[in-house]
């Protein structure tokens, strides 16, 4: 895409979304770094459920820590992997009770040395808990990023430096948010929605999905 393109592209998803952020509930950065820990290969919706549960009897490091593996795994155990994650979720609090006070770091190397942290959830802890303007490149993103031709890229590395370079600073904070709903909800793996697609005549897929989109009612 040309830079005019990326623009308008975003400009685009902001009308349609102005405020746009993640579907995981959180109401401080350690619940938002738990959720996202948990929902590795899991949905949202599965992760919501389990934390709704959890996070009424514990939400803090020292009390995750406190319930030991397994008393978490009550909680968690209609999540995918919930016996790793598990030790994980106790094992990072664990740390964060050691060497941060109990706080959530606002650092990139220190979230990535907590276990089972990569990455990715460094990405996703740092831009919504912390307004930092990165962006955590999921498959929702990997698969928008390359269809479209924002930022093709052969791995999730390569997309998100492209990103980072490409993406007009006044949407970076937000582009994290609108790609990834724009990956689940409107360019789906299977089938993308192609006919209601806001961007579909800037998209360089040539697989488009057929169609018109529906006709509004007067």
């Amino acid at each position: 895409m040309k830079p005019a393109q990326i623009e308008d592209m975003f400009a685009r998803l902001q009308a349609l979304n102005p405020a746009p952020t993640t579907e995981l509930e959180y109401t401080t950065p350690y619940e938002l770094l738990v959720a996202v820990a948990l929902s590795a290969q899991s949905t949202d919706v599965g992760v919501n459920k389990a934390t709704r549960k959890l996070f009424p009897i514990a939400n803090t490091p020292r009390q995750i820590a406190a319930l030991g593996v397994e008393g978490l795994k009550p909680y968690i155990a209609t999540i995918g992997l919930f016996n790793t994650k598990a030790a994980n979720v106790v094992a990072l609090s664990q740390q964060l009770l050691e060497l941060h006070g109990g706080e959530v770091p606002r650092d990139r190397a220190a979230l990535e040395a907590l276990p089972g942290v990569g990455r990715k959830t460094a990405n996703v802890v740092l831009n919504t808990a912390f307004g930092e303007p990165t962006i955590a490149v999921d498959t929702h993103i990997f698969r928008v990023s390359n269809r479209t031709g924002l930022a093709p890229g052969k791995d999730v590395l390569a997309v998100e430096h492209k990103l980072l370079k490409v993406v007009p600073d006044a949407y970076l904070q937000d582009a994290h948010h609108w790609l990834i709903l724009h990956g689940r909800y409107v360019c789906k793996a299977r089938k993308p929605d192609c006919p209601h697609c806001a961007i579909r005549d800037l998209c360089r897929f040539p697989d488009k999905t057929p169609g018109e989109p529906d006709p509004v009612a007067a």
